[in-house]
């Protein structure tokens, strides 16, 4: 199996949607950031990157450089009250190669209120990759 499954690659590439994500990091006394940011999904699918304006400067880059760490959650709500969304924890890289970026290799990934055939998949927690 791939770092995702069927129903998370298919709510992650949702032709014409476009999510706002939160990155999760941890600061030098430990003391954990959460912060609204825009990703994307590589091409293969295997890893997720953040990036934004005047990236390499922000908290969340000195973070992930520091501890190789991140967190990202990609979610929504259906009405009435459908929430639904995939986290990925794993790896993080910060990437400062002129575009300044972070990179997450998913360890491993949670999601719920997702669907596959028209079904709801359960809550599915596991390792990835």
């Amino acid at each position: 199996m791939g770092v995702f499954t069927g129903p998370e690659l298919a709510y992650l590439t949702l032709e014409g949607e476009r999510r706002l994500a939160r990155v999760a990091t941890v600061g030098p006394d430990g003391s954990i950031h959460v912060t609204p940011v825009g990703w994307s999904l590589a091409d293969d699918a295997t890893v997720v990157e953040i990036s934004g304006h005047d990236f390499a400067g922000t908290k969340k880059f000195r973070d992930v450089r520091r501890t190789g760490r991140a967190s990202l959650v990609v979610d929504d709500v259906l009405p009435p009250w459908r929430p639904r969304g995939v986290e990925i924890r794993g790896h993080a890289e910060a990437i400062d190669d002129g575009r300044p970026r972070i990179r997450i290799r998913p360890h491993r990934v949670v999601s719920w209120g997702l669907e596959e055939d028209g079904q709801p998949v359960p809550r599915s927690a596991r390792d990835a990759g």
